[in-house]
């Protein structure tokens, strides 16, 4: 019994290790790219890209159900953006609240008569509305199919070469686009994908769909996302995206070339992580054709989005994330490890299913361990300070370093107040967050063995005055 007690140990210590030490390794690849980037790029200007004869035409997909509380906001945001060229096209999938008529009433939307070439499947588009005032913002409606179906409506219906995923409660920032495009029009098309950051808007002054004043929230649940986003956002997909390892472009905010997305089929309606699925297939298939194409992340192009702010529902979003990831990695498993696939395969994909999939597993056990040892004593009580000081370091030390980086790379919070709020929440995250949302992903596992394939329902309060 003590024997295999310490084999367990050392298995949760190693593995431990082993992951803050792909951590450490990542957060250097973003440090150095931090700094290359904003050496060159906070005093060059982005007006040569505002040029018709520079920018890619975007045709801006808004799949909305249910969100009468921030459509007219996110809409007013988009059509301030700094950018030539672009269509807005809201997809209203099924709502059953006033998300279509606040639409029809606020912009003077007109039903128009258009046929729209099917490339991708979806359900069946119902009416077609365009602005009488705008005429570059479109409105579908359409029978209800989830986000995916609504975003290959979107597809079938939009003019542009280029398209862009964006949440029916997002904010964008006036540049967003120009400074998330900028990585496609400088590489001549290799880059063939583009994402930008996701930040929380909870706690923000937002009116008229523009950000007026960046602030924290006073709710520690949302405090513990702000910091949980810089670090997913400035320490992980930075490093990743360096090296053309990127799995992931968040659905709040995404640019995809319209021809690679079409190839690739479309959206798909059978997974709750219909974003990261959609990354991936990308992936394969232009390893599977051969081509020299890039995915990338870009930090500085800033989208904002409402964030859960009750237990309830934060356990729900991290549940379905975690089904979604799941769905992903084992839809196409036949990568990992694959040398075919390069880096995807050997690199990405096996971090992916150790870290990322089987990460809370290993924490809860080793949580478990910890609370079992109190009682143990003995050689049990010392390696579980060791577990225990690994997970301080693998989580609290490793969020307080996002918010320095922050602090040194894009200062998008601007008060002392709210950055050292930031850096003393995160010397707890080991305490109490972390532990909640190991327990909600382990979770959505069982419930991905249970076959629940229930998406949860999601209240949106607005963040827009």
């Amino acid at each position: 019994m003590l024997q295999a007690g310490r084999y367990f140990s050392w298995f949760i210590v190693v593995y431990m290790a082993v992951v803050i030490i792909f951590y450490s390794i990542v957060m250097l690849f973003s440090v150095i790219q931090l700094r290359r980037e904003y050496k060159l790029d906070r005093k060059r200007t982005y007006e040569d890209y505002l040029e018709d004869i520079y920018t890619k035409p975007v045709s801006i997909i808004v799949p909305a159900f249910n969100e009468e509380a921030g459509i007219i906001q996110s809409v007013r945001s988009l059509l301030s953006i700094n950018y030539s060229t672009f269509e807005i096209v809201v997809v209203n999938d099924g709502s059953t609240d006033s998300t279509l008529e606040k639409m029809v009433d606020q912009y003077e939307m007109r039903e128009i008569q258009k046929v729209i070439r099917k490339q991708v499947d979806s359900k069946p588009v119902k009416k077609v509305y365009q602005s009488a005032r705008l005429p570059h913002l479109f409105l579908i409606d359409k029978e209800n199919g989830g986000k995916a179906d609504a975003l290959n409506a979107g597809l079938n219906f939009s003019n542009y070469p280029y398209v862009c995923s964006l949440d029916g409660d997002s904010v964008l920032e006036r540049d967003a686009f120009v400074k998330v495009m900028k990585p496609i029009i400088d590489s001549n098309e290799e880059v063939i994908a583009s994402g930008g950051s996701i930040r929380i808007a909870n706690g923000c002054k937002i009116k008229d769909g523009n950000i007026i004043s960046i602030g924290l929230s006073d709710n520690p649940l949302v405090i513990m996302q702000v910091i949980e986003y810089l670090r997913a956002f400035l320490m992980g997909r930075i490093g990743l995206s360096r090296h053309n390892l990127l799995l992931i472009i968040s659905g709040a905010f995404g640019v995809f070339s319209k021809y690679w997305v079409i190839e690739a089929g479309g959206y798909k309606t059978d997974t709750v992580g219909e974003d990261m699925e959609l990354v991936v297939r990308i992936h394969r298939l232009i390893r599977d054709r051969g081509v020299k194409k890039s995915i990338v992340y870009v930090p500085d192009p800033v989208c904002w989005t409402e964030v859960p702010d009750s237990i309830k529902f934060l356990g729900r979003q991290r549940r379905r994330w975690h089904r979604g990831l799941f769905e992903s990695l084992w839809a196409h498993r036949r990568l990992t490890f694959n040398y075919k696939y390069g880096s995807i395969g050997l690199i990405s994909f096996p971090y992916f299913w150790i870290v990322e999939f089987f990460g809370p597993i290993v924490e809860l056990l080793g949580y478990l361990y910890v609370l079992v040892s109190i009682f143990l004593g003995g050689i049990y009580l010392e390696f579980a300070i060791l577990i225990f000081l690994l997970s301080c370091l693998y989580g609290s030390l490793f969020s307080a370093l996002a918010i320095l980086l922050e602090e040194w790379s894009l200062r998008k919070y601007p008060t002392i107040k709210d950055l050292a709020k930031l850096f003393l929440y995160s010397l707890t995250e080991t305490i109490w967050y972390r532990p909640m949302t190991v327990f909600w992903r382990c979770q959505g596992i069982w419930q991905m063995v249970r076959r629940d394939r229930s998406w949860g329902e999601m209240k949106r309060k607005g963040v827009s005055q």
